[in-house]
């Protein structure tokens, strides 16, 4: 079993929808078991995937201890694609895992999980935290969306020095660049710098996934952004094969 976490420090640069498309290129490309585990409050990527009705304040609950994850873990309309699904409770995760103070605990949820996924997808909440902390001391990959700016750039720049200042081993980052436009000039610029990073484009498919409720790969299968997050995937699969 392998988790890959989706995170950023800032919001809006496309961090759930990715989050989406390659936990369901590895439910359906990769035919893995698959749960994509929603810990933003926002919820957007339970949203895409038709879990947003969900018991509302359960999901705090479940991480808590009061409530089995099996009770609120739910089949997508995908074969192999599970959804544990947010809702506002998560607003008070940061403060809960402080009260607990249990810095593994985290990880012991996702072991307990390992026995039923090949593939846990985590969204992660904005922001460099108590919750982000755990959870980017626990994946084993972290996808991280970096829209082609000086400021996105730098906020990945802060995570990683947070990361090697702890003195702790953490998982990689792997950066990808979203919403890329390369007519605009600050862009082309940025990926210059980077060529070997991933690129995600600008892309109406995407904005289309918030109205259709579906993954860019089920309606758009040809399309770039698709064929995108497509190469992205087979290149994580290539690294967890390699160990």
């Amino acid at each position: 079993m392998a988790v890959i976490a989706v995170y950023s420090m800032k919001g809006g640069v496309g961090k759930s929808c990715t989050a989406v498309n390659l936990a369901w290129s590895s439910a359906t490309q990769s035919a893995r078991r698959t749960l994509l585990w929603d810990l933003d409050a926002q919820g957007a990527a339970s949203f895409i995937l038709k879990g947003d009705k969900v018991k509302k304040d359960r999901a705090r609950a479940m991480i808590a201890g009061d409530v089995k994850a099996g009770k609120l873990i739910k089949p997508t309309a995908y074969d192999n694609l599970d959804l544990l699904a947010a809702d506002v409770s998560l607003r008070g995760l940061d403060r809960l895992f402080f009260e607990i103070n249990r810095k593994k605990h985290m990880g012991k949820i996702l072991r307990g999980l390992a026995k039923d996924y090949d593939r846990i997808i985590l969204d992660c909440p904005p922001g460099l935290t108590e919750t982000s902390e755990q959870i980017l001391r626990n994946a084993d990959y972290v996808i991280v969306p970096v829209i082609p700016s000086p400021l996105s750039e730098r906020a990945l720049k802060d995570v990683q020095l947070f990361l090697d200042s702890t003195g702790r081993k953490h998982a990689p980052l792997l950066p990808v660049y979203t919403m890329v436009d390369r007519r605009r000039t600050i862009h082309k610029n940025t990926l210059d710098k980077h060529r070997k990073w991933p690129v995600i484009p600008m892309s109406s498919d995407i904005e289309r996934m918030t109205k259709l409720k579906r993954p860019v790969g089920d309606f758009s299968p040809n399309g770039p952004a698709a064929q995108a997050f497509a190469k992205i995937w087979r290149g994580i699969e290539k690294r967890i094969a390699r160990g």
